[in-house]
C-alpha cells in the first residue's frame, strides 16, 4: 500500500511540475509571507495569530477527508512558493508528512503534533491544552519568519491564549453537573481529549478515521447500548451519512445533535472564517443540551 502511494505521489510529483512551468510567468504575488497548510485546524490557528501579516492557503478542501486526501499538482505548485507548511501529523495525514519531504530546502516545515504524542489520539487540538501548545509553535515559527510582525502576533496569541483558557474554565463548569456521562457518536474517535478531561465516555461508530467499518452488527449494538442506558441523545458531524444518525434516532427515539472536529468544514462554515473558539463553543451547547446539563 505504501508503495502505491509514494507511486502516485510520484505521478503527482511530475503533473506538478509540468503545471509549476505553466505557471512560471504568472507566479502568486509576493509580499507577505505565503503560508501553506494541510487542513482546517492549522488553518485557523494561523490565521487567528498571524492576522493579515501573512498569506494563508489550505490544500485540503472544504468537506473533504482529511486522513486519506490525495494531494493535487496544484499542492506541489503551492509549497514550491511558499515560505513555510504547517500541518498537524504525521499520523493523522500522511499524505501531508509525504509532501514534507519534497518541500524546497528554504520552506520552513512544522509538524504540530510532532511533539504531543500523536500516535496516542492524532486529534491532538481537542484538548485545550495541547491546542495552546499548538498556538505556541505558530506564534515561535512566525517570530522566526517575520520579526517585523512579532508586535501584531505577540497580541494575537496572548487574545488566544485567553480564549483557550475561557473555554478550558466553561467547558469544565458546564459539563460539572450532568445527567449523563457518555456520548454516542455516529462517526469516528476524535473527541476523545475534549471528553476524556470530564469524566465523559465516547462510543463511536468507526475507529480514529471516518473510514471505519459502519457494519449493521456495530449499528445494532449501538442501538441497544443507547436504549439500556436510556441516552436521550445521539451525536453526530457533517461530514457523516445523515442517514446512519437518523436510523439510530429512529430507533431510540432520540435527538440528533451535531459536533465539530474542525479538522474538516463545511463550505459554509469556511467561508464565515468560524474559528476554533466558535467551532468549540458549538461543540459545549450540543454536549449540555445532549448530555442534560445544569
Amino acid at each position: 500500500m505504501r508503495k502505491i502511494y509514494l507511486l502516485v505521489l510520484g505521478i503527482l510529483l511530475i503533473g506538478g511540475l509540468i503545471y509549476w512551468d505553466a505557471r512560471q510567468k504568472n507566479p502568486p504575488p509576493r509580499g507577505r509571507l505565503q503560508v501553506v497548510v494541510s487542513g482546517y485546524v492549522p488553518y485557523t490557528i494561523v490565521k487567528q495569530i498571524a492576522g493579515e501579516t501573512v498569506s494563508v492557503r489550505m490544500l485540503l478542501p472544504p468537506g473533504a477527508e482529511p486522513h486519506s486526501f490525495e494531494p493535487t499538482p496544484g499542492a506541489l505548485v503551492d509549497l514550491h512558493h511558499a515560505d513555510a507548511f504547517i500541518y498537524v501529523s504525521h499520523d493523522l495525514e500522511p499524505w501531508a508528512a509525504d509532501l514534507a519531504k519534497v518541500t524546497d530546502a528554504q520552506t520552513h516545515v512544522l509538524e504540530l503534533g510532532n511533539s504531543l504524542h500523536p500516535e496516542e489520539d492524532p486529534h491532538v487540538w481537542m484538548n485545550f491544552k495541547k491546542a495552546r501548545l499548538m498556538g505556541y509553535q505558530v506564534t515561535a515559527l512566525l517570530a522566526e519568519m517575520a520579526p517585523e510582525s512579532r508586535k501584531e502576533t505577540d497580541q494575537n496569541w496572548f487574545v488566544f491564549e485567553k480564549q483557550l483558557d475561557q473555554l478550558e474554565y466553561d467547558f469544565a463548569q458546564g459539563l460539572s453537573n450532568c445527567r449523563y456521562h457518555e456520548v454516542v457518536h455516529i462517526g469516528h474517535l476524535a473527541f476523545g481529549g475534549l471528553l476524556s478531561p470530564y469524566g465523559i465516555k465516547l462510543t463511536a461508530l468507526s475507529g480514529s478515521s471516518h473510514e471505519g467499518e459502519h457494519s449493521a452488527k456495530k449499528l445494532v449494538r449501538l442501538v441497544m447500548q443507547m436504549k439500556a442506558r436510556k441516552l436521550p441523545a445521539i451525536f453526530t458531524e457533517e461530514s457523516v451519512s445523515a442517514r446512519l444518525a437518523q436510523t439510530v434516532a429512529a430507533e431510540t427515539g432520540t435527538e440528533i445533535l451535531p459536533l465539530y472536529s474542525i479538522e474538516h468544514i463545511s463550505k459554509r462554515d469556511f467561508e464565515n472564517h468560524l474559528s476554533y473558539d466558535a467551532l468549540m463553543r458549538r461543540n459545549l451547547d450540543s454536549l449540555k443540551r445532549g448530555l442534560v446539563c445544569r
